[in-house]
């Protein structure tokens, strides 16, 4: 049997967080531990109901919350956070999502300023069917429902920022936070550059599901039973978060205006890519522009973030962080056969 060091994190309401940077450590663990913690959803647990409109049961700024902050011995400005997601599972049999007057990628917004009248405030619940795997669509409007596949992601994980800064738990960037790319999902392996001691790692946002772009501003929100391994690299801190599976390295950005966004997320996949293969710049660039991908996270954040991804097929033999993905993946194998 392994010996598999487990640590379990469940907040109390007070305990959440809304912020990355500024908060002490709820726990300290060990690199290659595995914690086992549970998050609410973006709402809080306010909205239960079609009558729960945020604006009335949720107080600005206590939005999304989030669990941590998770200190990681021996974590030094500069080195890399791996953190491995071995199980994300919705704690609730409902999750729920809706649409806001001024946030969205498709309203007006004080930064996008319109003569239109803002979108209606409106809730939609949905049953999780964890079992079965799906969650249920039901239009307010009509008597059309649908089922879709559940897909349970985390939309916020980050560590604290640099040079003491403190930012809201719903803002993207360089440090994570509130990226909303469903890439974000067991089987992953995100890689976090440390800004301070211990790196702070949190994480909330469940969602059960959630398209690409997030466009309405909310996912099929759901509080989660989540299960991760973190791990620490000495070095190598990558300039936005990168995320790898076993099929795609993915790298982020975060910015407005969009393209800028893209721009970030290509330019560290270039990097990445040449770094790996030994390449020249441009031919990295030449390679990544015919092999790779790119899904938005989110267009509706205060930041806007975009993923770059290149399939691992393309890259032979070479691993990333020497094979750091697949060592997670093993430890938690061993977890999972363990429970």
């Amino acid at each position: 049997m392994t010996l598999l060091e487990v640590v379990s994190l469940r907040p109390t309401y007070h305990q959440y967080a809304y912020t990355f940077g500024g908060r002490r450590p709820l726990v300290t663990v060990r690199p290659g531990t595995i914690v086992e913690l549970s998050t609410e959803d973006c709402f809080g647990g306010n909205v239960r109901g079609f009558d729960d409109l945020p604006s009335a049961v949720c107080e600005f700024p206590y939005l999304n919350p989030v669990t941590g902050p998770i200190a990681v011995e021996g974590a030094e400005v500069g080195d890399t956070l791996a953190v491995h997601f071995v199980d994300i599972s919705p704690a609730r049999d409902w999750g729920v999502s809706s649409t806001f007057p001024h946030f969205g990628a498709l309203t007006a917004t004080h930064t996008t300023a319109m003569l239109h009248a803002p979108l209606e405030e409106r809730v939609w619940v949905y049953d999780l069917d964890v079992e079965a795997g799906v969650c249920r669509f039901r239009a307010r409007k009509s008597d059309f429902s649908v089922e879709l596949p559940l897909d349970p992601m985390h939309g916020t994980v980050g560590v604290a920022p640099a040079g003491g800064e403190t930012l809201m738990s719903i803002t993207p960037g360089a440090h994570g936070g509130n990226m909303d790319t469903p890439e974000m999902r067991a089987g992953t392996t995100a890689y976090f550059g440390v800004n301070v001691a211990g790196g702070m790692l949190s994480i909330g946002d469940g969602h059960a599901r959630q398209g690409e772009g997030e466009v309405c501003g909310t996912a099929v929100e759901a509080a989660m039973r989540t299960v991760i391994v973190v791990d620490l690299i000495k070095g190598g801190a990558p300039v936005s978060p990168r995320l790898e599976n076993d099929r795609y390295l993915m790298t982020t950005g975060s910015a407005r205006p969009l393209e800028d966004a893209y721009r970030i997320s290509q330019r560290d996949l270039v990097d990445w890519t040449a770094g790996l293969l030994d390449l020249d710049l441009l031919d990295a660039y030449q390679l990544v522009s015919q092999a790779g991908l790119a899904p938005a996270a989110n267009v509706c954040d205060t930041n806007y973030t975009m993923v770059a991804k290149l399939p691992k097929a393309t890259l032979g033999r070479q691993r990333a962080y020497e094979g750091r993905h697949d060592h997670l993946r093993a430890v938690a194998g061993a977890y999972l056969r363990e429970r």
